[in-house]
């Protein structure tokens, strides 16, 4: 197979799909409900407000990917940016193509008749052969810039948020002027805690691709690491606005609107993303806890109790039942939940933790305060 060849059968596979959801400066979330340790990273200050990571198009992808526990379904759909993607990686290929098919064609060149003396009449002309120019590696190209992206998307899944952002900014040399790619090295930025830098990258991928909803949505992310609330709103609200079916952007906007104390808003907020994606196990669990917050307490309860049901690995919802459980004086069913959230992920033994990088409504966090301290 040719180089032509490859990037023609290449072209006709590419997708139009976003890729997996991320939660910044944490985990993959990709709508599970169990946190993977792996992916945790330095600094966290905004667990649950979910990122988009955009999959360059040379491979097809679900929007909303099936979590890792095989709890979620996937959900097809394609985004505004992956569209964009595809015209424009169409475009550039298309742009290749014409120029290896330029260099690998001879050129006629015609030579002035050589005359035998004054009276001879002028020869037909004749053609002369440049020799061949040897085709550009157009295979090799690509295929370095799809192992690019594969190594990643790799990183980031295995928690190397660092090494993720150096393939990102490699990939940016051979595609300077592709916004999924600036809003993905964006989301590597965000991991690491370097916010402004990652707003910087969003705001660039938003310049390339202004009617794109994931830059948006991503931004707004950074923004909550940094308390900006009311931008990150905007954000958000501008994501609904290209996308009103977006459920992670609903979450997200619950999770500033709860930063600012608004929590009837983050309610409402919270429990339209979870209606409108019923797998988003997160955004149901951030709508128990919002309830909780606003003395509705039973219905809290209830909420935390049909997750652990539905997810008994869920170790947020298991603490967060110990909590309310322990306050309501219920003190067996809330040590029975203890000790399976702490054999999940033992970080909820630290309440600042709790408090700061999961943020818990501050009602539930001292509810875990008191538990923690037989009180």
């Amino acid at each position: 197979m040719t180089a032509i060849q490859s990037l023609v059968v290449l072209n006709q596979d590419m997708s139009h799909a976003t890729g997996h959801l991320l939660i910044p400066k944490s985990l993959l979330l990709e709508h599970t409900p169990t946190p993977d340790k792996a992916k945790v990273s330095v600094g966290q200050s905004i667990v649950l407000s979910v990122s988009r990571t955009i999959h360059l198009p040379f491979m097809r992808h679900s929007r909303f990917e099936t979590s890792q526990m095989g709890h979620c379904q996937t959900r097809t759909g394609y985004s505004h940016m992956g569209k964009l993607m595809d015209a424009m990686m169409t475009c550039l290929l298309s742009v290749v193509l014409a120029i290896a098919v330029w260099l690998g064609v001879t050129v006629p060149a015609y030579a002035e008749p050589i005359a035998d003396g004054p009276s001879s009449t002028p020869t037909a002309p004749t053609t002369v052969v440049d020799p061949p120019i040897e085709q550009p590696q157009l295979t090799s190209w690509v295929e370095e810039l799809n192992d690019l992206r594969t190594k990643a998307f790799t990183a980031t899944n295995e928690g190397e948020f660092a090494v993720a952002e150096g393939y990102w900014t490699e990939i940016l040399e051979f595609l300077p002027d592709n916004p999924a790619i600036w809003s993905n090295r964006g989301n590597a930025r965000v991991s690491q805690n370097k916010l402004e830098e990652a707003i910087a990258d969003y705001n660039k991928a938003i310049e390339l691709a202004p009617t794109a909803p994931d830059p948006y949505l991503n931004r707004g992310t950074a923004l909550e690491g940094l308390k900006r609330w009311e931008e990150a709103i905007a954000d958000y609200n501008r994501v609904l606005e290209l996308d009103p079916n977006d459920a992670a952007a609903y979450n997200n906007r619950g999770n500033a609107k709860a930063g600012l104390g608004q929590w009837e808003d983050a309610i409402a907020d919270y429990q339209k993303a979870a209606d409108m994606a019923p797998d988003f196990a997160f955004a149901r669990a951030n709508y128990a806890i919002a309830l909780y917050q606003v003395d509705q307490t039973q219905d809290a309860i209830r909420t935390m109790r049909n997750l652990v049901r539905k997810y008994p690995r869920f170790a947020d919802m298991r603490a967060a039942l110990t909590a309310a459980l322990w306050v309501e004086g219920r003190r067996g069913e809330a040590e029975s939940n203890w000790v399976a959230a702490v054999g999940l992920d033992k970080r909820y033994k630290d309440v600042q933790w709790v408090a700061d990088t999961r943020r818990w409504s501050p009602k539930l966090v001292n509810a875990l305060h008191k538990f923690l301290t037989l009180n």
